[in-house]
């Protein structure tokens, strides 16, 4: 299976490294400067278990060449539009895509540019992030992938999909449901972006300050009745076992959107938190700590 991974930051890097090393004919598609440090250095997984490097396949843009059986999208949600234009040319008549972004706004885009057909479901949990030299940091063992059919019909596409990435030295699920693990996928990522960007620290900080875990509870109602309004057909085992790792005072946790933040680098308000404030108008829900959260995230992005 010909595979191009749109991207090859902290998640693509993984993944798409992962693959390579299992024997997959994966193409990295990046930018220039990306290009020219991955030419220099090669592409650098630092993991618990060491350090590995290897010698990526790359493209960029302007290079392409033919048309790619699967490309797994892994930019950030507001490189969207940009990388949709990238990847144009890969797509051929039998071309499935993969998004791994934050949301689910990404889906309906995906749709409208490539045709329902051609999209199907993916996420992933990992805790990784860039070093200062590009390095892939994976800072836990959780290195979990997930991908089938938005309409739970996993037919023979689907199946050659799972026949290239099971075997890639990740956890891998091929799921029935992929659109209930993207639901709770949200509620895990925007409840713990929420919290942390609002109160400018960690999960441990946060539970273990006045009002700290009634915050996090409350951010996770609201988020939950959005998604529930949305079409989220509730698992309570589910959502019960994210409230509990996210409610741990012995376990601090930070999200992607928090470490962007932090370090001043756009963030990812619009397609995480804006889009269940406007899912939430839409349903008549109150939501006035999504509120608050979104006005922040707003600030930010104007001090720039």
């Amino acid at each position: 299976m010909r595979i191009l991974m749109a991207g090859a930051g902290a998640t693509g890097g993984y993944f798409g490294a992962r693959l390579a090393q299992a024997g997959q004919d994966v193409t990295f598609l990046v930018r220039e400067r990306r290009y020219q440090q991955l030419q220099a250095s090669g592409l650098v997984l630092q993991t618990p278990q060491g350090t590995e490097t290897l010698k990526p396949q790359l493209a960029q843009a302007s290079s392409l060449t033919g048309h790619y059986d699967l490309i797994i999208v892994t930019v950030k949600s507001f490189a969207l539009d940009q990388v949709m234009e990238d990847i144009a040319p890969a797509v051929g008549p039998e071309t499935l895509i993969m998004p791994i972004l934050n949301g689910l706004r990404h889906i309906a885009t995906l749709q409208q540019r490539f045709g329902e057909d051609r999209v199907i479901g993916g996420l992933c949990k990992i805790n990784a992030t860039l070093g200062d030299n590009g390095e892939v940091i994976q800072m836990t063992p959780l290195h979990q992938l997930y991908y089938g059919a938005l309409d739970g019909n996993n037919d023979a596409r689907l199946q050659r999909v799972d026949a290239a990435l099971r075997d890639c030295q990740v956890d891998t699920r091929f799921s029935d449901n992929i659109m209930d693990e993207l639901w709770e996928k949200w509620l895990l990522l925007s409840t713990l972006g929420a919290v942390c960007c609002l109160a400018r620290g960690n999960t441990q900080q946060i539970l273990t300050s006045r009002g700290g875990e009634a915050l996090l509870q409350g951010v996770f109602s609201e988020i939950l009745s959005v998604i529930t309004a949305e079409g989220y057909q509730t698992r309570p085992a589910a959502t019960a076992r994210i409230l509990e790792l996210l409610s741990d005072p012995a376990t601090p946790m930070t999200s992607s959107m928090y470490r962007d933040l932090t370090q001043g680098f756009d963030i990812e308000a619009d397609q995480v938190i804006g889009d269940l404030l406007l899912r939430a108008k839409r349903h008549s829900l109150a939501t006035p700590l999504l509120n608050a959260v979104d006005v922040n995230l707003q600030v930010y992005l104007q001090q720039r």
